[in-house]
């Protein structure tokens, strides 16, 4: 793959997992239906509901950022992690007749850190060495 090709690549993917997580924040902070049943139903709420919205929005900052883009990837992924799991096990696929929408962007949030995370590896390699100095 061309430099520029895995550039275009990488923006795309960051763009794609950072607006589906802030496009829910307002949803979580703003107490909507669908949120505080979500978060009532996994026993979280309020403390969940919004300490996940905050977990979000430092990952999807983290993902946009070029120098950060592999911890908020990491980050990302155990936060949909955690939204997938719950929705096989605890919420079922469909939320409230969503017909499986929430659960198909916590899946295209997933697979988009997960191909970010590939991609920057080398960061996860440098932010160890940084950690370690």
């Amino acid at each position: 793959m061309s430099e520029s090709n895995k550039n275009i690549l990488t923006w795309a993917l960051r763009l794609i997992a950072a607006v589906i997580m802030l496009q829910t924040l307002f949803f979580k902070f703003t107490a909507a239906e669908e949120s505080v049943y979500i978060f009532s139903t996994l026993g979280m709420e309020p403390w969940g509901r919004i300490g996940t919205g905050v977990m979000e929005l430092i990952a999807s900052i983290l993902i946009l950022i070029p120098r950060t883009t592999a911890i908020g990837a990491v980050l990302g992924l155990g936060i949909m992690g955690g939204a997938i799991l719950s929705h096989i096990f605890i919420l079922g696929i469909s939320v409230q007749g969503d017909n499986g929408q929430l659960f198909f962007y916590a899946l295209l949030v997933f697979m988009s850190c997960m191909v970010l995370l590939y991609l920057r590896r080398h960061e996860l390699l440098r932010w160890k060495q940084l950690i370690r100095a």
